[in-house]
């Protein structure tokens, strides 16, 4: 039960960020820059440096890992080379 809410609270927060996201970036480039709802929005700059930083972050985040893998992998056969030996 707790994996379905789990699931669901990540829905509907991914929805959110999806439609927040949408309307900041296709529908308010349309509005006029006097209107109050530009105000809850950043400026239009961060619709590209906030998605290109996310992206640099998670390719750091899984070549970390995939390093840490190989590393490891690497001292495992190592060990294995040196006990038949």
């Amino acid at each position: 039960m707790l994996d379905r809410l789990v699931g669901a609270m990540m829905l509907i927060v991914a929805s959110a960020v999806f439609l927040y996201y949408t309307i900041w970036t296709l529908m308010m480039p349309f509005v006029d820059e006097d209107h109050p709802a530009h105000s809850l929005f950043p400026p239009r700059v961060w619709a590209i440096r906030i998605p290109v930083m996310i992206i640099l972050l998670g390719c750091a985040v899984v070549g970390s890992f995939i390093s840490l893998v190989m590393i490891r992998s690497n001292r495992k056969k190592a060990a294995k080379a040196k006990k038949k030996a």
